[in-house]
This record gives structure tokens, C-alpha cells and sequence, in this order.
């Protein structure tokens, strides 16, 4: 560590890497993050910085979305685009007086760092197996990371024999066998501690499977083999090996345990969640994984090394399958409502490797409910550009894979459409929904139920670029059709009513507003019963516009009584819960209590920051509404 402490000091950016093993034809395995963690943690314990930031940078949205959530917390303000964030904080660290350090762990593409390399006045640290040019640079230093020297490797085996010294038989030339390489040697230590055995046990072991093997197999991915397979002897017997692959196929920087304990997981390996927990205590116990179950988002870590020996193993015919279940779980742990904004993020990190390793599978005749999943997440969770833009790029795969038209292909083409218009361009989805329109007409019919949906979707945007009247107009066409097609009661026909409402109170006429809704709510009541969340959400609206015909007592009356209903039906933390809290703060405001409702939006705010997090783009609306009713209390 002493060159790390030496160039830091110098001020230069370090960059730990390694050089090619001859392990496997993948890099690591020799330190990198814990010489970071170590280097991290020595000068935080010191007190000789005074702001640590730890990124996992496993992709650019990564280190985006961490550079965003610490300026928020550093320069106190809520952020609602995490690109301008990012730069926020990158602005931040140059003009501070603070000591800081950033550390960049597993950096997976140097480019993913373009315009987001923190300033000189601080330190930073970068682990990469990668050795671009984009890395070298002035104020840059690059430290190769190696193995072992065979000293450093004997007081390893010293250290971790400590209570067992009988074990120690062997060790140099155990070391030696193994290359000298901390991880492999991690892990053989691991079996010879649960087996009791001594070095020289093992390596007769270890030399007998390579034997026996009939080739010349990597000595790393050897020892692997061995650990897990006394993990699968294990009790609960025979799941630590297919846990393993699941995780082989995942973001090797964290992954949910909830993503393991899905009943797709049990189905997939009849066995229990419990059981399932109990494997992966099976893999930690032999050092194949890292399990913290107290942590909600990144409870399982594995070394890419490990993964890249599992994956090695698993027949072509198999990863089809794997893969079709691994999304299955991650679609069955994603929470309907991302309370946890680090949850969201490690779960789209894990999509994102996943469809990096086993892409073409998850769209090979159909689109996996995960990819889409993924998508409207990254979108929902304030980043609407980057949705679109994921949407686009999907789009070009599942054309190619499954054909321009396929109806998937479609969707995708709807999705980008829709996350540029939440984007702040709705006159490009406009754009874009005429032509995916005049491509569904001719696929499908113009009374397909995808071409209507299209059509509501177009007379959205159309208003929120704002035509009112052609969004109107639009809206009463298709309400007309899907009435003639779907009937009265179809869901998409009361959506169409719903909408149609809001555009005519928008446009200037809330009484007609009001007659729209109030049918409408008749409706929605005797198809869906009176507790559906739809039906709380017309009475909500409801509530609104009379407040804009000039009631707005009834307004506040009405927001209190839907809240209620909220608060039964779904729960303090829902959105929609959240969202009338703040409308009767407002409401109650504008009817004469600007002071009452400043102070409800105070109490609504706490609660929407805990559990939406802080930038969500519904806490920085509700900060301005707050303002606003702190001015005019103080007026």
C-alpha cells in the first residue's frame, strides 16, 4: 500500500490494475478492492479526510447516480436530473476546502468515466482490470497489482492458519502451486479449514483433480471446482452449485437476496427460500461468495473470477434456461413501487449484466417481462432520458433478433416515444407516435386494441405539447372507437374518459371536468368496486376540479376522505397515498390556510424523502409547492 500512499500524496489519480493472469483469460483476483478498502478505511480511521465516497462504478448510470445522491447530501439540495447532479458534485469537489476522497471500484469501461473524472485538489482511487489508454493521463498514475511474493503469501497462510499452526504442513509449495494468487488461495484455504486439513492435504487433493481431470485445467479454476463441490455436499444438499450459477450470471458487485429466495428460485431448484438461504451460507462458508444478509441491495458479491469459472462450466444447452430464470426472479423481487432507490439501482445493474452475458436468450422468441421492466425503472426513477435512450437501443436488438415488426419491436418503439416525452420533449413523441401509429394500423388493424392504446398515448403528448384542442379532439375519436370495439366497461375505455376529463378541466373548463368525472366514477365503481386504486384516483381529480370550479372546501373535504381510503387500501407509503397528502396540503391552502398547509407539506415531505428518497422528481415538486405556501404564509 505503500505505493498508493505515495502517489495519492502526490496528488496524482491512481489507477489499480493488474496484469493478465495466467489463470484464466479473464483479469483480477489479486487485490485490487480490498488494497482500496484498506487504503480507504486507513485514512478515514486517521480522520485524515473528511468525505469518503465509495463508487461502485459497474456501469456509467452507476457512478452517475452516486455522484447525484452525494451532492444532494453535501451541498443540501434536491436533485431531479442526476446528469446535472453529477456535475453538480464534480463542481462541488473542485471549490470545497474539504478533504476528500472518491474511490472508483470496478471500473468496467474506461469511457464510462468521460467528463466524470474527479478534479486534482482531492484524491482518487480507480480499480480496473482494463489497461486503456483513456486511463493514462497526466495526474495519473497506474500501479500494476500482482500476485503474492511468496513471503507475502507464507504470513497469509500463517495469519489464517493462526489456530490450527498442524495446518501449516505445506504451505510454501501450496502457495507456489496456486501461482501465488490471493484469491485462489482464499479459496483453498477456505476447503482446508472446513475439511481439516493441512496444505499438503490439499495439494495432494488439488493435484489428483487435475489428474484425474485429463487436461491441463487452470490451476485457479480448479480449486474453485473442489470448493464447490463440498459446497453442494453441504446441507441443504445440491443447491449451493445451482445458486451459484444464477449468481454467475449477475452483477458480481451485489445482488438482493430477495432475488434468491423467489419462489422462481424454489420451483427452479425444489427447494424452499429457506433452504435457499441456507445454500448461499453453504458458498460463504467456502469462500465462494460474500453473503451480508442485513443488507437489502447487495446481500450477495462474487469475484467476476469465480463467476467467469462457473459460467465456464455451465453447457451451451443450459444457459438458455439459467438465464429465462434468472430474470424470472429478478422480475419477481422488483418491488411495485421502488421505495429504496439503491434497490432500483442495484437491480438494474443486475439486468444490465445480465443481458451483457445472456442477452439474445431473453428475447430469443419474445421479450422477457424483465428487459421492459428495467427500462420503465430507469425511467420511473427520474431518469427518463436515459430510458428513452434504452428503449432505442433495445429496440435495434429486438429488430434484429426478432424482426422491425415483431410486436415486442413495437413496444419498444412505444417505450422510447413515451420516456421522451416524460423527457421534456413531448413534440418528438408526438413524432414518433404518429409513425409507430401508421406502422400498428398496417400490422394490426386500426382496431387493434396496441393501435388504440397508441392513439390515447399520441393525444397525450399532443396536449402536454400543448394542442389541448387537437389533444381533445383526439381523445373523443378514440373514445368513440374503443367503445365500438372494447365497450363501456374495457379498462382502456375508462383510462380514455379519465384523461379526456383532465385535458377539457386543463383547457380551461373544470365544471365540464367535474360532470365528466363524477360519470365516470359511477362507472369505475361498479366495474372495479370502490376500493381500486383507479377508483380512489378519479375521486382525488374529482376532488380537484371542484376546487378549480371555485369550491375549494369541498376540494379539502374530498381530499380527506379519499385519503383515508388511501391510507386503508394501500398503505401510509404508497405513492398515490403520498401524492393526496400533498393535494390537501395544497387544497386546504387555498382555501384560506396557507400556514396549515406549509406546515402538512412539512410532515409529507419527510415521509416522501424516506421513502421515495431524496430527488425523486415528486419531492422536488412537493419542496416547490412547500415554498410557495411558506411565502404567501408569510405575506
Amino acid at each position: 500500500m505503500r505505493l498508493v500512499h505515495e502517489a495519492v500524496a502526490q496528488g496524482d489519480a491512481v489507477v489499480l490494475t493488474s496484469e493478465p493472469t495466467k489463470v484464466l483469460s479473464g483479469l483480477g483476483g489479486v487485490g485490487k478492492t480490498q488494497l482500496a478498502v484498506n487504503y480507504a478505511e486507513t485514512l478515514w480511521t486517521d480522520q485524515r479526510v473528511d468525505l469518503l465516497v465509495w463508487v461502485t462504478a459497474g456501469s456509467r448510470e452507476a457512478i452517475v447516480s452516486t455522484y447525484a445522491k452525494v451532492a444532494e447530501a453535501v451541498m443540501g439540495i434536491a436533485i431531479d436530473d442526476p446528469e446535472e447532479g453529477a456535475r453538480g458534485f464534480l463542481e462541488w469537489l473542485c471549490a470545497t476546502s474539504a478533504r476528500w476522497l472518491v474511490v472508483l471500484d470496478d471500473l468496467q469501461d474506461p469511457e464510462h468515466l468521460e467528463a466524470l473524472w474527479p478534479p486534482q485538489n482531492g484524491q482518487v482511487l480507480v480499480t480496473t482490470r482494463r489497461r486503456d489508454a483513456a486511463l493514462r493521463g497526466r495526474h495519473r498514475r497506474i500501479i500494476d497489482v500482482d500476485v503474492f511474493t511468496p513471503e507475502e503469501a507464507h504470513a497469509y497462510l500463517v495469519a489464517t492458519f493462526a489456530d490450527r499452526p498442524a495446518s501449516l504442513d505445506g504451505a510454501d509449495e501450496l502457495a507456489a502451486e496456486l501461482g501465488f494468487l490471493p484469491l485462489a488461495l482464499a479459496q483453498a484455504t477456505a476447503y482446508a479449514l472446513d475439511r481439516v486439513l493441512t496444505c499438503r492435504e490439499y495439494l495432494a487433493r488439488f493435484t489428483d483433480r487435475q489428474r484425474s481431470s485429463g487436461s491441463h485445467q487452470q490451476t485457479v479454476a480448479t480449486t474453485w471446482s473442489m470448493s464447490i463441490e463440498l459446497a453442494d455436499s453441504l446441507e441443504p444438499a445440491g443447491l449451493a452449485r445451482p445458486l451459484l450459477e444464477i449468481a454467475a450470471l449477475l452483477d458480481p458487485n451485489g445482488i438482493p437476496l430477495s432475488v434468491f429466495t423467489t419462489d422462481a428460485v424454489a420451483e427452479a431448484l425444489d427447494a424452499t427460500p429457506e433452504h435457499a438461504r441456507d445454500g448461499l451460507s453453504c458458498l460463504h462458508r467456502l469462500s465462494l461468495i460474500t453473503f451480508d444478509p442485513t443488507s437489502n441491495a447487495r446481500s450477495v458479491r462474487v469475484h467476476a473470477l469465480v463467476q467467469r469459472a462457473v459460467r465456464d462450466r455451465i453447457p451451451a444447452g443450459d444457459l438458455p434456461v439459467l438465464a429465462s430464470g434468472a430474470a424470472d426472479a429478478l422480475v419477481e423481487a422488483w418491488p411495485e413501487i421502488e421505495r429504496d432507490v439503491t434497490l432500483g439501482q442495484v437491480l438494474r445493474t443486475n439486468v444490465e449484466t445480465l443481458i451483457g452475458l445472456a442477452g439474445a436468450h431473453l428475447w430469443s422468441s419474445e421479450v422477457h417481462p424483465l428487459v421492459f421492466r428495467a427500462g420503465s425503472s430507469l425511467g420511473e426513477s427520474g431518469h427518463a432520458g436515459p430510458a428513452a435512450d434504452y428503449f432505442r437501443r433495445l429496440h435495434g436488438l429486438v429488430s434484429e433478433a426478432l424482426g422491425g415488426d415483431h410486436v415486442d419491436a413495437m413496444t419498444c418503439r412505444h417505450n422510447f416515444a413515451y420516456w421522451t416525452g416524460q423527457a421534456g420533449d413531448p413534440a418528438s413523441a408526438v413524432t414518433a407516435l404518429e409513425e409507430l401509429l401508421e406502422a400498428r394500423v398496417r400490422l394490426l388493424g386500426p382496431d387493434h386494441e396496441h393501435v388504440l392504446t397508441t392513439r390515447s398515448n399520441l393525444a397525450r403528448y399532443r396536449g402536454q405539447a400543448g394542442d389541448l384542442d387537437g389533444a381533445i379532439a383526439a381523445y373523443e375519436e378514440v373514445i368513440a372507437d374503443r367503445l365500438r370495439v372494447l365497450g363501456p366497461d374495457a379498462e382502456g375505455t375508462l383510462i380514455a374518459r379519465h384523461n379526456l376529463a383532465i385535458y377539457r378541466g386543463e383547457a380551461g373548463d373544470p365544471a365540464q371536468a367535474v360532470r365528466d368525472l363524477e360519470h365516470l366514477l359511477a362507472d369505475r365503481i361498479r366495474v372495479l368496486g370502490p376500493d381500486h386504486e383507479r377508483v380512489l384516483v378519479t375521486r382525488a381529480n374529482l376532488g380537484s376540479y371542484h376546487g378549480h370550479a371555485g369550491d375549494p372546501a369541498r376540494a379539502v373535504a374530498a381530499h380527506e376522505e379519499v385519503l383515508g381510503d388511501y391510507l386503508r387500501v394501500l398503505g401510509p407509503d404508497h405513492l398515490f397515498t403520498l401524492k393526496t397528502r400533498v393535494n390537501l396540503a395544497t387544497w386546504r391552502g387555498r382555501a384560506g390556510d396557507p400556514a396549515g398547509a406549509a406546515a402538512a407539506l412539512e410532515e409529507v415531505l419527510a415521509d416522501e424523502r424516506r421513502v421515495l428518497g431524496a430527488g425523486h422528481p415528486e419531492v422536488v415538486k412537493s419542496e416547490e409547492i412547500l415554498e410557495r405556501w411558506r411565502a404567501r404564509a408569510n405575506e
